[in-house]
Parts: C-alpha cells; structure tokens; sequence
C-alpha cells in the first residue's frame, strides 16, 4: 500500500510493508521537508558522504524500494 502524506503542505512518500507490518518513507521528501534544500537528493548524497567521513553509522542500511512518482509511475527512490 503505497500513500502520500502531507507536512507542512510538502508531500512525502510512503509505503507500507505487510510482511514487517512498518511504514518507509522517502528519505528524499522528508530532508526536502526538513532543508527546504532546492536540490534534495544531492542534499542527502552529500549528508551520507560526510557521515562516513565523520565515521557515524546510518542507523539501516537503506535500499531504494519503487514508490509513486509526481507523474503517476512508480520509481525506484
């Protein structure tokens, strides 16, 4: 089950997983939500970067999963 929710007006992505039974969101809407970054996913890439730089952790090692698109198609994001 895929759905769009609202923050502030801003859009982020979501999909639910049955077999976990959690919630993904798009990491890429929620630093767009968080930043107001005009160019989010190279916000995040760059983020990622200085993390392992620093030697910090993400908490997952996170995949991309296919969500819902602005024009309708699912994507890998």
């Amino acid at each position: 089950m895929s759905s769009i929710k609202l923050f502030e007006n801003k859009h982020i992505r979501s999909l639910w997983d049955d077999e976990h039974e959690a919630w993904y969101f798009s990491i890429v809407d929620v630093v767009s939500v968080l930043t107001d970054s005009p160019n989010p996913r190279k916000y995040w890439s760059v983020l990622k970067t200085r993390l392992k730089k620093e030697g910090s952790q993400l908490a997952t090692n996170c995949s991309q999963l296919k969500m819902l698109s602005a024009d309708g198609t699912k994507r890998l994001k």
